[in-house]
């Protein structure tokens, strides 16, 4: 039960309470001053000390007392009765009032949360909710909030920065390094022995560029998208699934495409870059004369994107944890040509930018199935 309506049905409560014992109280009052003093009617006697012995007496002050006690009885139940609609009657108002004093209580606290909400869904952490009402509860609630949001986005901010900061410098000794170990692979004088050393440093040169990247690309998808623009999920993943066709082949790999139309909105390279990462995750986390299949499709407000893929079997304990940044299935942190572990986590923090969520599970074959789904174009028209 809301706060409300535990606040209207607790005034309900006490007012019915306090006039049950106000009704029982009025009813023995009542009953006190009808009750027959039978000291007063012996038999043949009456009030004021004079007695009769005749029958005629006696028939008729048994029928007195019957009509005082049907009388007494007639008004303690309409006393029980009409007490009992006043106080139902009033309990009902009661509830009413207390419903109705609630709201007037807790309107503050109803645009705190509004103002907080907002706040939430839109992912910008510079919103603050500036409650300007009297010093009092509320107001302290809404100014230990403000001053959390504010502590957050110095937090946010200063980890974007010094991971946008750290990619970009480490970028460039990296691309020195590739070009003064490249020309020296090329050179006419140089040994095999340097050749070989200069491959494996250019693959490791390559798994450490591909980092930072996965860095970058991680630190901006965090970032709520707030220009959105149409696009089709479909056109993004044929083009990458049109990339990908050399590596797939490469490594006898067979894609299965079922794309229908799936309008959406956002930031297209940032999705472009959610589908890759699953693409080559499937191709790469496959074995040779494997399958991988995409699929797109719009369901109601929704778009969905399904990659499933065939491969090593997967432990479903494992499934929650496979979003995390740098974790990899069955442990596999040597091989530098699968990726550095953050493809997944890349695509949960661009699918939560754009509102969408993403989830996975096992398939029974082997392999990993893994669905995004997206908020669909408000302005994209026709039935799914």
């Amino acid at each position: 039960m809301s706060t409300r309506l535990r606040f209207a049905l607790a005034c309900a409560g006490v007012f019915l309470v306090l006039g049950a014992l106000a009704l029982a109280g009025v009813w023995l009052v009542v009953r006190a001053n009808l009750e027959y003093r039978a000291d007063l009617l012996t038999p043949g006697c009456i009030e004021g000390g004079y007695c009769r012995n005749d029958t005629t007496y006696e028939v008729a002050r048994r029928q007195a007392m019957r009509v005082r006690a049907a009388y007494q009885r007639g008004t303690l139940d309409a006393v029980r009765t009409i007490g009992g609609a006043v106080v139902l009657a009033a309990t009902a108002g009661a509830f009413g009032l207390g419903w109705r004093t609630a709201g007037w209580v807790l309107r503050p606290l109803r645009r705190v949360t509004e103002a907080a909400g907002k706040v939430a869904q839109s992912h910008d952490l510079t919103g603050r909710i500036a409650y300007d009402g009297p010093r009092e509860e509320v107001k302290e609630l809404a100014d230990v909030f403000d001053t959390m949001l504010g502590r957050l986005a110095r937090a946010f901010d200063g980890q974007r920065r010094f991971v946008a900061n750290a990619s970009h410098e480490l970028r460039t000794p990296l691309t020195i390094n590739r070009t003064l170990v490249d020309v020296a692979v090329r050179r006419p004088d140089a040994t095999d022995d340097v050749k070989r050393l200069g491959e494996s440093l250019l693959l490791v040169n390559a798994r450490h560029e591909r980092l930072i990247d996965g860095l970058l690309a991680l630190a901006e998808g965090e970032q709520a998208v707030l220009d959105r623009r149409p696009f089709d999920l479909t056109d993004v993943a044929e083009h990458v699934l049109d990339q990908a066709a050399a590596e797939a082949a490469e490594r006898e790999v067979t894609v299965h495409r079922l794309l229908d139309p799936a309008p959406t909105h956002g930031e297209a390279v940032l999705v472009e870059r959610l589908v890759q990462n699953l693409v080559e995750n499937a191709i790469r986390h496959n074995h040779p004369k494997g399958e991988v299949w995409v699929s797109t499709r719009r369901r109601a407000d929704r778009v969905e994107l399904v990659v499933a893929n065939t491969g090593l079997q997967v432990p479903p304990y494992e499934i929650e944890t496979i979003f995390e940044p740098f974790r990899r299935l069955h442990g596999d942190r040597l091989r530098s040509d699968r990726g550095s572990g953050l493809g997944l986590s890349i695509v949960k923090v661009i699918a939560e930018a754009h509102g969408g969520t993403v989830t996975g599970w096992p398939r029974e074959e082997g392999g990993l199935s893994i669905t995004v789904e997206l908020p669909v174009d408000p302005q994209s028209s026709g039935v799914p």
